[in-house]
This record gives C-alpha cells, structure tokens and sequence, in this order.
C-alpha cells in the first residue's frame, strides 16, 4: 500500500514540486483540500480530496475540513502501540508519514493598516496549527513540513536513507513547527491586544526566527544571533547587501542607530550621518549628497574612520567617490546608482547596504533585565518649532530657528548628557554619555573651537545651572536649545540675556541611555 501525505497550504511555493517527487519516485499517496488539491489536480497530478477520503463534506464555507478522526487519527496514531495500531485497522485509520501544511497569511494581512477587524479574524487559520501541532507531537513516526524551505531538505533526506527520514531530521522539523505555531499565535494575540484602549498592554511576548549567526557580540568572548520577527523579512532583514564582509553584531548595533537618525530628515533635503558605537560624530545637510557627506566628514574625520555613514538619498557616483577616500565599515542609503556600486566595489570589504525603507514603523524598544524587561514607546516624536518657547528677549531669526531644529534633531539621537555644537546645518562639537552635563558642553565646546563663533548648542536635557551658558557664550555660541524645567531656569534665562544669546525652551527633553 502507498504510503500517505497529507497537502494542505496557502503559500504554493514549490509545492507541485515536492508532490511530484512524492508521487513519482516515492511511492505516496496525496490527500489533500480546497485550493491545494485543485492546484495539484490542474497540473495532473493525482490526489485524493480530503472530504472523500473523509466521507464527510466540507462545511461552514470551508471553515472545517480536515478536523475529522480519519485525518487526526492518522496522524497521531503510534505505530509502536499494538492497542493504536489495533484501533486504527477497526476505524479504517491510515498513518500518515508526511504532513506538510502552512497557514493563512495573518502576518501579512494584519501588515496592511486598512485592514477591517472582519477581514483580518478570516485569516486566523484553524485546522492549520491544529493539524502541525499534531504531526510536531507525533514526530517519532512522521514527518511535519511547516515551511517550504525545507521542502528540498525533506526530499534530499528521503534519497539518502532509502525513501525513510532520520529521527534527527524529524525532530528538527517537528521543532521548526512549534516555533511557527507560537509565532503565529503571538501574532494574533498581539493584534487583539493592540485593539484594546490600554496604552500599555498587560502581557507582551516577543518571538524571532533566526536569520544569522554572528561570529560573536560586542566583544569575542560573548556568542550571538541575528533574529527576525515575524515570517516576512522587513527591517533590516530586508535590505540589500551590496558588497562587504559578513556583518557583525556591533555593525547592526551602529546601523539602528544611524538609520533613526537619518529619518529625522526628509529624502527631500540631502543629509548624511557619520557615527561610531551609536553615537553621532559628523551630521550634516547639504544641497546635494556629496556636499552633505563630505560636511559630515569634516566635522570630526578622526572620529569618521571606520565609522557607520548613513545616507537619506540614493548613493551617485560623485558621493562614491567620496566615500571611497576613507576607511568606514558599512554605509546604508536607500539606493545606490550602476556608477556608484563601481566605485564602491574597489573597496571590497566596505558593507553597502540598500535599505529601500529607511522608516521601520517600530512602536517599542526593549531593554532586559533580571527576571523581566523593561518596554516603552519608542522616543519618534517630531520636532515641532511652533510649540517651543523663546524664553530670552532676544528672539531667533527664520535662519537661526532653523538651526536649531537641526540641531535639536541631531542631540536626539547622542547618549545623555548630550550636547551638540552646531553651524551651517553642520556639526561641529558632540559631547556624549558624560556624567555631568557642564562636562558634555565642554568637550562639545573643545571640539568646536573657533569654530564655534556664532554657533549652535542643543542640549537633550535642562540646564540645573547657569554655568553651561555663560560657557556657551564665552566660546561665541549665538543660540540655544535645551528642554527648560529646571527649579533654576531664571538663572540661566538671566544669564542668556546678560549676554545677548538666544534661548528656546521646547518642553520636551530626549535622554537616551
């Protein structure tokens, strides 16, 4: 008697494939449902409806089909129990030895933001995780296929031992299996906890698939792994990598960080970003790519060398060849132009990666922590100018406020206490990560220099004291930002005043830790 597989999928890739392989050359017998089988039966392929091999009709528009004795029976069934084997004969229960299902597209279809709540709970597949949990339990005697990636893998093991599967290659699949199942639960169970009202959720689970291995963490002696989630590859796992060395868990680090920072500029108006260990060191905006970049570059090119540069344009050849003066790890840009990928690939283990999409629509970031994890909204707010405060006598020029916007976006994005010195949309000093914030302004200052006459200062968070602006001022700084509420505002609003500077209140401040 042939042996039995069960076919039953929404995603079709490679599926008249592997039914062919089993048909022809491995002596099995397809049940199958709905559009699965009218596909196999439209390439002339032989197969068995599942209501026929049942007795039992579809019912409900499809809804039930496969839950039936004769197709759970089969498949739970164990060979190795005379009592099973025996109630199985007296049913007219065949074992199935393969079970190759995957569900309906939740994911993909709850992506989509016009989606209707009617629409998306059509897609919360039933019979599908039931039958996969069934053939994951039962995998000391079948075989679960969940994905069609390992499709070949299945059929390359069916040729190696003799048209049998090992129990290792069983056993992987049947946990491949549990890890699609609760991934797509978590799916469901996050989209119905996003249509409550509570800001904060009272469960949160995350699930990834693993996409690579690194050769280690932040340092050689820590191990890790490069995870997607959910089944469709976005984000980071979608982009296009040109050319380069293998990237490394610090390199993906440094790219979140330079694409958040990128965003804050509109494709429209030409910017670049050059960081190191996720803190900006050059950010500028320019008439065209190559201006912008190379503003970027000479703000701190110590600091630029292996750097991460991150581009809000599409990369053209001229911008290449700028590029291409240094040495930087990885470079991220929507696109890259024919001329340009020439230029760039003389530097063979420069990472170029093309992420189409520079915005990810993250809502949360994670931070662990013994026993649990901590999770909040991300900080995306935008800057908006017409909220902000002028607190001084002295009020901002349209050229200076839009300085300071600039500026304000880019302390953003440095590690509290920031400080970010700035002039002609370019930066010239960022104090990061100190523990005092007089010590951010002045190693902001000290970098600046001269440079700094008629500059810009945003600082993430208040000032508890005046001795940052009357600092400011002595190195010729025109303007600054900061978020006010400090007990001892008045201290620093008297001494910006004192000494003709600008100040802008925005009420919002922008600690990263």
């Amino acid at each position: 008697m042939k042996r039995l597989a069960l076919l039953s999928v929404s995603d079709k890739t490679g599926l008249l494939e592997l039914a062919r392989e089993l048909s022809d050359n491995f002596n099995f017998e397809i049940i199958s449902s709905g559009g699965t089988a009218k596909s196999l039966q439209a390439s002339g392929l032989p197969v068995t409806y599942v209501s026929d091999y049942t007795g039992s009709p579809e019912i409900l528009g499809g809804r039930v089909k496969t839950l039936h004795p004769r197709i759970h029976g089969g498949i739970l069934g164990r060979r190795n129990l005379p009592e099973d084997r025996k109630e199985m004969e007296e049913q007219n229960i065949r074992p199935f030895d393969l079970v190759v299902v995957n569900l309906y597209p939740f994911e993909k279809t709850i992506a989509n933001p016009e989606i209707t709540l009617s629409e998306a709970i059509e897609q919360i597949d039933i019979g599908g995780p039931t039958l996969l949990r069934a053939a994951a339990k039962n995998f000391a005697h079948l075989t679960v296929l969940s994905d069609p990636v390992y499709y070949n893998q299945y059929v390359e093991e069916l040729r190696q031992n003799q048209g049998e599967t090992s129990l290792a290659f069983r056993q992987a699949m049947a946990l491949a299996t549990f890890k699609r199942t609760q991934a797509y639960d978590l799916a469901i169970s996050n989209y119905f906890a996003n249509l409550t009202e509570q800001e904060i959720k009272p469960f949160w689970t995350l699930s990834g698939q693993i996409i690579q291995t690194l050769r280690y963490g932040e340092n050689p002696h820590q191990k890790a792994a490069w995870y997607q989630v959910g089944q469709e590859r976005t984000g980071w796992a979608a982009a296009e990598q040109l050319q380069g060395k293998e990237l490394s868990y610090n390199n993906l680090v440094d790219l979140e960080a330079a694409r958040r920072l990128i965003v804050e500029f509109p494709s429209s108006q030409s910017a670049a970003a050059i960081l190191k260990h996720t803190n900006p060191c050059g950010v500028a905006l320019g008439s065209t790519l190559v201006e912008a970049y190379t503003k970027a570059f000479e703000a701190d090119s110590v600091s630029a060398f292996g750097g991460i540069v991150a581009l809000n344009q599409p990369i053209d050849s001229e911008t290449a060849q700028a590029l291409s003066k240094t040495f930087l790890e990885c470079i991220v840009a929507p696109g890259c132009s024919e001329a340009a990928k020439e230029v760039l690939a003389k530097k063979s283990n420069l990472r170029v990666l093309l992420l189409e999409n520079l915005v990810s629509g993250l809502e949360y970031s994670l931070e662990m922590l013994a026993g649990g994890f901590l999770l909040q909204s991300l900080d995306n707010v935008p800057s908006l100018p017409e909220q902000w405060k002028v607190v001084t006598e002295k009020h901002p020029s349209p050229e200076q406020l839009e300085e300071l916007v600039f500026a304000w976006k880019v302390v953003k994005h440095i590690k509290s206490n920031a400080i970010a010195v700035t002039k002609n949309l370019t930066t010239l000093g960022i104090g990061a990560g100190q523990m005092n914030r007089v010590g951010s302004v002045e190693i902001a200052l000290e970098q600046a220099k001269k440079l700094s006459s008629e500059a810009f200062l945003a600082s993430d968070g208040f000032f508890p004291f005046d001795d940052s602006v009357r600092l400011a001022a002595q190195f010729g700084i025109s303007a600054i930002i900061q978020p006010g509420g400090s007990i001892r505002d008045d201290d620093s609003i008297k001494a910006a005043n004192e000494l003709g500077l600008v100040m802008l209140f925005t009420g919002m401040r922008h600690f990263l830790h």
